[in-house]
């Protein structure tokens, strides 16, 4: 008889033969940055989740420096929204002043800077709208303009979120021509049109006025098309790939990982982080093992980089 007990018996025998780790190194926390003083709002579906204005940053940027994870995510609100999302690429942005804050006084910590336009937009959509429709080159070069401006304030990845397609070569293309070689893209190559994005766009104030975003964002029936954008951003220039939302999609995580060596992130977005604090909320749930549970099953699944709201938590886990 073959006797697999023999090695769990022990939380120290468990540990020995564990396949599979988490890192504090591997996570990284997404935070939202909104134009305006003294500002520190939570946001109602995301418990212990909070919108910051730059003066208010250092609270949170203190308690991410001291948890060993790599850096931040960061997304800006800007107090005024207009057709072409100009305050994406506004030299003074409120994203661009806050890249700066965090580089000077933190200039450790990785900054990832989100690219797209929907946070910025009047509309509300990642990219210019014409008669109703959004419009895919004429967005290209308003997200080119973004990123350069945001790796001149010291963003150290530049990550687009948009789903146009050629965005990844035109970034590349605007980066490498501005001087800025070295910047690497993350992209959010297999990004899918999902319901688990609700807290989000109430955290960010970027749901779209109009319609909704199945029209660049991926159909969650398709696995194939999702490889195909993969090995399309890798050869359009991209140095990390990601796939999001994480848990409904780990399928598509772990077909990448095998077919791509590129860094592999996952985004455990905001609807998975919602569902369990409010499970948890309720004594539904025992909060710590099912976080630890789900961000293994990213990394089983291949992640080698895990973007989570849960990232402070677990790195406080990962120390007792």
């Amino acid at each position: 008889m073959k006797r697999f007990r023999r090695l769990r018996t022990t939380e120290a025998m468990r540990k020995l033969v564990q396949e599979t780790r988490i890192t504090a190194e591997e996570m990284i926390y997404p935070i939202f940055v909104e134009e305006g003083k003294n500002i520190k709002t939570p946001v109602p579906s995301m418990p212990g989740v909070f919108r910051y204005s730059i003066d208010r940053m250092d609270e949170m940027l203190e308690e991410v420096e001291k948890s060993g994870i790599s850096g931040v995510l960061i997304f800006g609100i800007p107090k005024k929204k207009d057709e072409w999302g100009s305050q994406a690429y506004a030299k003074n942005g409120v994203t661009q002043q806050a890249i700066c804050h965090i580089k000077e006084k933190y200039p450790q910590l990785l900054v990832i800077a989100d690219v797209c336009l929907c946070e910025y937009t009047s509309h509300g959509h990642c990219g210019v709208v014409k008669n109703g429709v959004i419009c895919n080159d004429e967005t290209l070069p308003l997200l080119a303009k973004m990123s350069v401006s945001l790796a001149g304030c010291g963003a150290d990845i530049i990550a687009p979120s948009d789903m146009m397609d050629g965005r990844v070569a035109a970034i590349r293309q605007a980066l490498d021509e501005a001087g800025f070689l070295h910047t690497p893209i993350m992209s959010y190559s297999a990004k899918f049109a999902s319901a688990y994005y609700g807290p989000f766009r109430d955290a960010a104030h970027s749901a779209p006025c109009f319609g909704d975003r199945r029209s660049y964002q991926m159909d969650f029936h398709n696995k194939k098309e999702a490889l195909r954008e993969l090995a399309t951003d890798i050869e359009e220039g991209a140095d990390m790939l990601m796939v999001k939302p994480a848990l409904a999609y780990l399928d598509v995580l772990q077909a990448a990982a095998e077919r791509f060596d590129l860094p592999i992130a996952t985004y455990n977005v905001s609807g998975e982080y919602a569902m369990v604090k409010a499970a948890a909320e309720q004594g539904w749930i025992d909060e710590r093992r099912i976080v630890t549970e789900n961000l293994i099953a990213m990394k089983r699944a291949g992640a080698s980089i895990l973007i989570t709201y849960h990232a402070l938590d677990m790195a406080k886990w990962l120390k007792e």
